[in-house]
């Protein structure tokens, strides 16, 4: 099966999520300064995630600083979202669960079964996106193992090149 992958420069595939908070998060809502960021994990079973949100959590103030929004998403359950925002100390980052296969696969996300008993049926590998303020995708990051992550200092360390030349999205020529 080939799955398509949202291309820089065009708009990004719609989101709608619940948070753990018991509010309803959307992406075509969103108005940040620069960008929303949406950080895919793989779930409360992944200590690979847990450190790598752990990381943007220490970072979460330096990349609201320069106009980027942060929600964390999984195909978590409500509990194990919850369990992992609370146990992993990751507030005040919005926190979305539920992603569904159809939304995962709108993103270009790898999915994987389960190996062990700990680990969800289905659940997606780890991406990383950079949404404009007009809702078009400016970058994405997707992996298809859970210890391949975009470098967040690096991320942090651009944002404000990205903004002050107008640098443009890369990766725009669809396949």
């Amino acid at each position: 099966m080939t799955t398509e992958r949202p291309v820089p420069g065009q708009p990004a595939p719609a989101l709608k999520l619940d948070l753990i908070i018991g509010a309803e998060w959307e992406l075509s809502e969103q108005n940040p300064d620069a960008f929303t960021m949406i950080v895919f994990y793989r779930g409360l079973h992944c200590p690979i995630c847990k450190s790598f949100l752990s990381d943007l959590r220490g970072r979460y103030d330096a990349f609201l600083s320069k106009g980027v929004e942060i929600i964390n998403v999984s195909m978590d359950t409500h509990e194990k979202a919850t369990e992992a925002h609370e146990d992993w100390g990751l507030d005040p980052i919005p926190m979305g669960y539920a992603l569904t296969e159809s939304q995962a696969r709108d993103w270009g996300l790898y999915l994987s079964k389960a190996r062990t008993d700990a680990e969800p049926e289905t659940f997606s590998e780890p991406g990383l996106a950079l949404v404009k303020p007009d809702g078009t995708l400016y970058m994405a990051e997707v992996s298809s193992a859970p210890f391949l992550r975009p470098d967040l200092e690096l991320l942090l360390s651009m944002i404000d090149m990205i903004r002050e030349k107008d640098y443009p999205p890369r990766g725009t020529l669809a396949a």
